[in-house]
């Protein structure tokens, strides 16, 4: 019964440990010094509370709350990671274009590079893309 529930588990920062809690099942409580031990904690605490072994346990749904110190600068680190990934697949695009508009223009794959700032190797590999 309990492998097929879904347990919303959340871990806050508590001292120097992560405070773990699961609000589906009140009085479930555990702790973990770093994150990647939440669920295996939350996953031992749920199974001593329904009296079944951990690998009867449901998935587990970690939701960690960040420092509140560090979560302005965690969302706009985030926001800003976004940007650039986009940033970079508009680069990529553009460099392409420029890439196929130098070669158009006759010119040899190294001085392509140089324009665009990458290898002359790099570039015969971007125009082999678009074909």
């Amino acid at each position: 019964m309990a492998r097929d529930r879904r347990y919303r588990v959340e871990a806050m920062r508590s001292g120097d440990w992560w405070a773990i809690t699961v609000p589906q099942l009140p009085g479930v409580f555990s702790q973990a010094k770093r994150i990647d031990q939440i669920a295996e904690r939350a996953r031992e605490a749920i199974a001593l509370m329904l009296d079944v072994d951990e690998d009867e346990v449901g998935d587990i749904e970690l939701h960690v709350t960040p420092p509140a110190a560090a979560k302005e600068l965690l969302d706009a680190l985030r926001a800003v990671s976004v940007a650039a990934d986009e940033a970079a697949t508009e680069a990529a695009r553009l460099r392409r274009q420029v890439a196929e508009a130098l070669r158009d223009e006759g010119l040899p794959m190294r001085d392509v590079g140089e324009f665009i700032g990458v290898s002359h190797q790099r570039v015969s590999q971007l125009l082999a893309l678009d074909g």
